[in-house]
């Protein structure tokens, strides 16, 4: 189970297609403290360390990941926002993230407003996703509370700490995000639409 809270940002030195699979090396000053087996956020997505190699390391992404995230689009020199598994004793920071992308969103709007910057997701509402005012989501790996909340949009407040630490810096308008909906809302929505079948 993840936080949303990022920890650093690693870099894509190298990608292999392996079959219809992708191992992914990167380059990020955690790696030294990574084990083999050991779970990693990567971009919102849960991947397993198969490679520790100093400063970089290796990591599988199945078809089903590449095709449902924006993984598969990565080249080298791209950055990723990375987070460790939170520790059973851990301060809870940010709100459940599990590392399942439900789908990808596009970014449509980036505005510098008095210091902080203003983005703008849509994402595919008739798969069944929803947000809510004053609610989690996940983009990116990144937790973060929801206004503007419609059907199949939604907006987004960066504070500068996390605009210039995570890779929200680079992300322009026209882009794929990895969307992971709040843990809580799919479940209650599950269960009233069970109600209502």
């Amino acid at each position: 189970m993840f936080t949303g809270i990022v920890e650093s940002i690693g870099e894509v030195i190298e990608v292999e297609a392996e079959g219809s699979n992708k191992t992914f090396t990167f380059r990020s000053n955690l790696a030294r403290e990574f084990k083999i087996d050991q779970s990693v956020n990567h971009n919102g997505v849960c991947l397993t360390v198969v490679v520790v190699n100093e400063d970089l390391y290796k990591v599988t992404a199945i078809e089903e990941t590449l095709l449902k995230t924006n993984l598969g689009t990565l080249t080298p020199g791209n950055k990723v926002n990375l987070e460790r598994c939170m520790p059973a004793n851990g301060r809870f920071d940010g709100h459940i993230v599990q590392g399942h992308v439900d789908q990808r969103g596009t970014c449509t709007g980036v505005e510098e407003r008095n210091g902080s910057w203003l983005f703008d997701f849509t994402y595919d509402a008739s798969i069944g996703n929803i947000t809510v005012e004053k609610g989690s989501i996940c983009v990116n790996g990144v937790s973060l509370t929801v206004f503007n909340s419609f059907e199949s949009s939604f907006r987004v407040a960066i504070i500068p700490y996390t605009y210039s630490f995570t890779n929200f810096h680079s992300l322009r308008k026209g882009e794929s995000v990895n969307l992971e909906f709040d843990i809580l809302g799919k479940y209650i929505k599950r269960i009233l639409g069970s109600y209502n079948s």
